[in-house]
C-alpha cells in the first residue's frame, strides 16, 4: 500500500469524510491497479483492500484505546456514586455494594474481549466497552428498586432480546430504513456530542447557573485546562498538517506535560468521594508515575447476576419496562455510533450503509450480555473509535489492538490509568471537527427534513444521548414529512421505529402507572 493516502483526514482514495457522508460512493476497488494481499492477515482483515496498512491499523488502535480507556476508572465511579436506601454510595436496594477495583478489572476484561471478537468477527474498526448513559440508569435502578445480581439480569435479558433481533434480520433492516437525511444528521450531531464529552472531561464546561458554565467562575483557569489546552492545539497542528499519528501523538506528548506538571506544582485531583474538594484539579486519575506497575485482577464479579429476580422483585410488567428502556438506548446508540464512525473513514456505500453489517451487529448485542454477566453494565460500540479511524484505522485489525491493550489493562491499571482525561480529551474534541464538517451535506431547502435533522443533531449533545437525538429526528421526520404529503417517502419501518420511540419517551409515567 503506499503511503500517499492520508488517515488524518479520516477518508479513504474515496473522498473527504464530507463526502462519504453525503451519501457519495466511494471510489470503487477496481479503478485502478489491484492490490494483492501480501500475506494472511493482510488477506484476513482486507487491509490493503481498504487501502490501510498494518502500521496505521496498530496505530489506530493505540489511539482508540487510548481515548477511551477512561472507561476502566469511569464506569466503576458511576457504578458505585448514587447513594442507596441507606445513603451509602454504591449501595443497591439489599444495601450490598460492588467493590471498585472488581468493576475495574471486569469493565477491562469485558472490553478486551468483546472488542477483540468485533474485529476478529465483525473486521471493522470498532471499539466495545460500558456504555455511558447505560451505566447510570443501571446504577439508579440497583439504588432504588433492584439489587445488583437483578439489574444485571435484566441487562443479560436486554443483550439476548437484541441478539434476537440481529439474527432475524430486524436489526439491520432498522438501520437500512433511516434516510440519508437523519443519517448524516446522526453523524453531525455524534461531532458535536463528542465535543461536548471532550469538552467537559477536561472541565473546559461543567455544571452551572443557568446551565453550564466555562472552566472555573468562567476562566480557564488551573493546569489541568492548560493542558487540555496545549493538547488540543498540538493535535489541531499534527492533524492539520498530515502527520501520521497525529492524535497518539498528541495524547502522549499531552500525558508527559501532565506528569510534569503535577510533579512539580501538585495539583491533586478535582473530585474525592463524589465531592468536588478542587475546582482546579484533575478531572478523574491524577497524572504520576507509578509505583506499581502490576496489579492483581479482582474477578470476583463475573457471573454474579440473577437472570430472572428482577422479575420475582418488582413485577413481570415494571421488569419489562426496565429491559425495554435499556434495549431502546443500547439498539439506536449503536446505529449512530457505526454511522457515524463508517463516515468517518469512508466504509459506507452511496445508502449510507454499513456494508456487511451483520457481524457487527451481533458482537454489539452479544456485547450487551456479557457486559450483564460481567456485573459492569451494558457494553456497546463506542464512539471514541472514531478517534482511532481518524488516525488510519480502517479494518478490524484496529480493534483487535484496542482489545489487546484492554486485556493488558486488567493486570497493568496502574499503568494505563496515568493518562489524564485531560490528556485524551483533545483527541475527541478534534474528532468531533473532522465529524462536523458534514454539516454542509445536508439538504437545507425543505423544512420537514431541516427540522428532523436539526432535532436529532441538537438533542444529541444537549441531553448526553445519541439515543434522544435520533428518536427527535425519526418522530419528527414521519410525522413532518407525512404533513407535506410525502408520506409514501417514509419507509415503513420508520413508522414502528416512531411508534416506539414515542413509547420510549413515555417511559416514566408507564412505569408509574405500572
Amino acid at each position: 500500500m503506499a503511503e500517499k493516502s492520508r488517515p488524518s483526514t479520516g477518508t479513504t482514495d474515496g473522498g473527504t469524510p464530507a463526502d462519504v457522508a453525503a451519501g457519495a460512493r466511494p471510489a470503487r476497488r477496481s479503478e485502478g491497479p489491484r492490490i494483492r494481499p501480501s500475506n494472511g492477515l493482510d488477506r484476513y482483515f482486507g487491509i490493503s483492500a481498504r487501502r490501510s496498512t498494518t502500521t496505521r491499523e496498530v496505530r489506530g488502535g493505540l489511539t482508540t484505546f487510548f481515548t477511551m480507556a477512561y472507561i476502566v476508572l469511569l464506569n466503576p465511579i458511576i457504578l458505585t456514586s448514587i447513594p442507596g436506601p441507606d445513603g451509602t454510595p454504591g449501595a443497591d436496594v439489599t444495601g450490598a455494594v460492588l467493590p471498585f477495583s472488581a468493576i475495574a478489572a471486569a469493565t477491562a476484561l469485558i472490553a478486551g474481549v468483546m472488542t477483540i471478537l468485533m474485529g476478529v468477527v465483525g473486521r471493522y474498526p470498532f471499539a466495545v466497552a460500558t456504555g455511558l448513559g447505560i451505566n447510570a440508569i443501571v446504577a439508579v435502578f440497583a439504588a432504588t428498586q433492584l439489587s445488583w445480581p437483578e439489574i444485571m439480569g435484566l441487562v443479560v435479558l436486554e443483550g439476548l432480546a437484541i441478539t434476537v433481533l440481529v439474527l432475524t434480520g430486524f436489526r439491520k433492516a432498522v438501520f437500512e430504513a433511516i434516510p440519508p437525511q437523519l443519517k448524516t444528521a446522526i453523524a453531525v450531531g455524534i461531532g458535536f456530542f463528542l465535543t461536548v464529552i471532550g469538552l467537559a472531561d477536561a472541565a473546559i464546561i461543567r455544571p452551572g447557573n443557568p446551565l453550564i458554565s466555562f472552566g472555573v467562575g468562567g476562566q480557564l483557569a488551573g493546569w489541568p485546562i492548560l493542558v487540555f489546552v496545549v493538547g488540543l492545539l498540538l493535535m489541531a497542528v499534527l492533524v492539520v498538517r498530515r502527520v501520521r499519528g497525529g492524535l497518539l501523538i498528541g495524547i502522549a506528548a499531552t500525558t508527559v506535560l501532565a506528569i510534569v506538571i503535577e510533579a512539580v506544582a501538585d495539583v491533586g485531583p478535582r473530585i474525592v468521594d463524589g465531592e468536588e474538594v478542587n475546582p482546579r484539579g484533575w478531572a478523574l486519575q491524577v497524572p504520576a508515575v507509578p509505583d506499581d506497575v502490576v496489579a492483581a485482577p479482582d474477578l470476583s464479579l463475573l457471573g454474579e447476576f440473577s437472570l430472572f429476580g428482577g422479575f420475582e422483585r418488582i413485577g413481570v410488567i415494571a421488569a419489562l419496562l426496565i429491559v425495554f428502556s435499556i434495549m431502546i438506548a443500547d439498539f439506536f446508540d449503536t446505529v449512530g455510533t457505526v454511522t457515524a464512525v463508517g463516515a468517518e473513514g469512508g466504509l459506507l456505500d452511496e445508502d449510507r450503509n454499513l456494508p456487511r453489517s451483520q457481524p457487527v451487529l451481533l458482537v454489539d448485542s452479544l456485547a450487551a450480555a456479557a457486559g450483564g454477566a460481567g456485573s459492569v453494565s451494558s457494553n456497546t460500540t463506542y464512539i471514541e473509535s472514531a478517534s482511532g479511524v481518524a488516525d488510519g484505522a480502517r479494518t478490524g485489525l484496529a480493534s483487535v489492538v484496542t482489545g489487546v491493550l484492554f486485556l493488558g489493562t486488567v493486570f497493568l491499571s496502574p499503568l494505563v490509568l496515568v493518562v489524564p482525561s485531560e490528556a485524551a480529551a483533545p483527541a475527541l474534541v478534534v474528532v468531533g471537527a473532522l465529524m462536523i464538517s458534514q454539516i454542509r451535506h445536508l439538504q437545507w431547502d425543505d423544512l420537514s427534513l431541516v427540522i428532523p435533522a436539526f432535532l436529532a443533531l441538537a438533542l444529541m449533545p444537549f441531553t448526553y444521548s445519541i439515543t434522544n437525538g435520533i428518536g427527535a429526528g425519526v418522530i419528527s421526520y414521519v410525522l413532518l414529512r407525512t404533513a407535506v404529503g410525502r408520506r409514501r417517502e417514509v419507509h415503513p419501518l420508520m413508522w414502528l421505529i416512531a411508534a416506539v420511540f414515542v413509547v420510549y419517551f413515555a417511559l416514566e409515567p408507564l412505569q408509574q402507572l405500572f
